[in-house]
C-alpha cells in the first residue's frame, strides 16, 4: 500500500495555519483579531496560488505587499524561513501511526510525494513517519513527479511488488489517482471533506478516513 504525504498522511492545511502564526509573531506586532483572520485567509490564498513551486519566496513576498510588516524580511531570507519553519509546523495524528502499523503487519508500505527533498524529508523525519515506512520516494530526488506513471513504477520496483496487488492512497484525483491508475495501480481517493468528483477520473475506491484502509488488508 502506497501513500501520498501532504493532506493524506499529514494535514498540510493545519501546518500552513501554524506557519502563518509564526510569521505573524516574527514580523507583525499586535494585530486586531478581525484583521488577523483576514490576513490568515489571504496567506492561505497565496500559498494555494504558488502551491507546487519549490521556491516559496512569492508566497510571503506577495503577502508582505498586501500587509506591510513592522519587521520585514529580506527576500533572500524568505526561502530559509520557509524551509526551516514549515516542516516543524506538521504534526501526525497518533491514529494515523496506529493505522499504518496495522497495515504494515500485512503488506509493504511506502510514500510517494511531490516536493523538494529538503522540506519533504524534514516533514517525514519531524513527524517520525520515516520509522513507519519501507520506502519513501520524493519527486525532486528521482526526477519524476506525480502524475507521471514512472514514479509509481519506480515504487513498485523498489518494493518488488506487482501493480495489481498494490493500492495507492491520495487526496488529489489528478496527481494521485489518475497517476497511479496509469501505472495499473488501484487508486483509493482519500476524501475526508467529501468533495464532489467533478472529473472523469474514477478511483478504485473512495474513503473518508484512513481507518477504512484496514479492511483492505485484513
Amino acid at each position: 500500500m502506497l501513500f501520498d504525504l501532504d493532506n493524506t498522511l499529514l494535514n498540510r492545511d493545519e501546518a500552513v495555519d501554524r506557519l502563518f502564526f509564526k510569521l505573524l509573531k516574527l514580523c507583525y506586532g499586535d494585530v486586531d483579531h478581525t484583521i488577523k483572520n483576514e490576513m490568515r485567509q489571504q496567506f492561505k490564498v497565496y500559498d494555494g496560488k504558488y502551491f507546487g513551486q519549490r521556491d516559496k519566496t512569492d508566497v510571503v513576498a506577495s503577502f508582505f505587499e498586501e500587509f506591510p510588516p513592522q519587521n520585514g524580511m529580506p527576500k533572500q531570507a524568505i526561502q530559509d524561513f520557509w524551509n526551516h519553519h514549515f516542516p516543524q509546523c506538521f504534526a501526525v495524528h497518533q491514529d494515523t501511526i496506529t493505522i499504518i502499523h496495522r497495515i504494515k503487519q500485512q503488506v509493504k508500505v511506502g510514500i510517494i510525494t511531490n516536493g523538494s527533498v529538503e522540506r519533504q524529508k524534514a516533514k517525514i523525519a519531524y513527524t517520525n513517519l520515516d520509522r513507519c515506512f519501507d520506502m519513501v520516494i520524493i519527486s525532486e530526488e528521482v526526477g519524476w513527479s506525480k502524475p507521471d506513471k514512472r514514479i509509481f513504477e519506480m515504487a513498485l520496483k523498489r518494493l518488488d511488488v506487482n501493480p495489481e496487488d498494490t493500492l495507492f492512497v491520495g487526496d488529489d484525483l489528478e496527481k494521485d489517482i489518475d497517476g497511479c491508475q496509469q501505472a495499473n495501480i488501484k487508486g483509493v481517493w482519500f476524501n475526508p471533506s467529501m468533495r464532489k468528483n467533478d472529473t472523469a477520473i474514477q478511483p478504485f475506491a473512495e474513503i473518508h478516513s484512513l481507518e477504512s484502509l484496514v479492511s483492505y488488508v485484513t
